[in-house]
């Protein structure tokens, strides 16, 4: 049996042994035949396993791209970063520090009702928003009602205002005007309501804030009422 000339050493000696091997099974075949066909059988299958691995061409082996061997090139021009800009918003003023004016209760609450509307994000439970208020209150009446609040909260271990709503109805029995609409009724119907001094349209916001205040909604009458309170101008004048 002629073998290919890059037979490996290992394979052409094997393949040797066994057909030494064969023919001395061969000169005994009388003595045990049958042992001799199974023999055969055998050593028949592996000649066969062992000529496929001969003429099998061997894998071939991949080798990596190019680039995994050269080295990083890097541009000749930089890179310039351009930074994530974030939207912000317009930074937010608090309200002012409250004392107790009734006359400015209206205001100062509805500074801080326009804050947590447009920061609704900074406090998000009532207890926050209630405590948050309470930190302008720092003269006055408005500081004795809310350290009072505090003393109630150390004796009974329960904020005595438990929601928004509930903190809106005390402050506005606590610090808004008592009889707005009667006083600014008084205002409007009395002798001593006019322009004065007052600029045209310092007059008019004044005047402005006594309407709302007296729920005149009849224009004939608001306008009656403007033109009377400049009318005692000129007369006082």
């Amino acid at each position: 049996m002629s073998l290919p000339v890059d037979t490996p050493l290992v394979i052409a000696d094997a393949l040797g042994y066994l057909q030494h091997h064969l023919q001395e099974l061969t000169k005994h075949q009388n003595t045990s035949e049958h042992t001799i066909n199974a023999t055969l059988m055998g050593l028949t299958a592996q000649l066969q396993q062992l000529t496929q691995l001969i003429t099998t061409p061997a894998p071939t082996v991949a080798l990596p791209p190019i680039s995994a061997f050269l080295p990083p090139v890097s541009s000749p021009f930089p890179v310039l970063s351009v930074p994530f800009k974030q939207q912000t918003r317009p930074k937010l003023l608090s309200p002012p520090d409250f004392s107790s004016e009734r006359s400015s209760g209206r205001a100062f609450f509805n500074s801080c009702t326009l804050y947590l509307c447009l920061a609704p994000e900074q406090l998000s439970c009532d207890e926050e928003k209630i405590l948050w208020t309470l930190a302008f209150f720092k003269d006055g009446r408005a500081a004795r009602w809310s350290e009072n609040l505090f003393r109630q909260k150390v004796d009974t271990g329960i904020f005595p205002i438990q929601s928004w709503a509930h903190f809106k109805q005390q402050f506005w029995s606590q610090f808004f005007l008592v009889n707005a609409e009667a006083d600014a009724i008084n205002a409007l119907e009395g002798s001593l309501y006019y322009q004065g001094n007052q600029t045209v349209d310092n007059y008019l916001d004044s005047f402005l804030t006594l309407v709302s205040d007296a729920g005149y909604t009849d224009l004939q009458t608001l306008v009656v009422k403007f033109c009377q309170g400049q009318i005692a101008t000129i007369s006082f004048g």
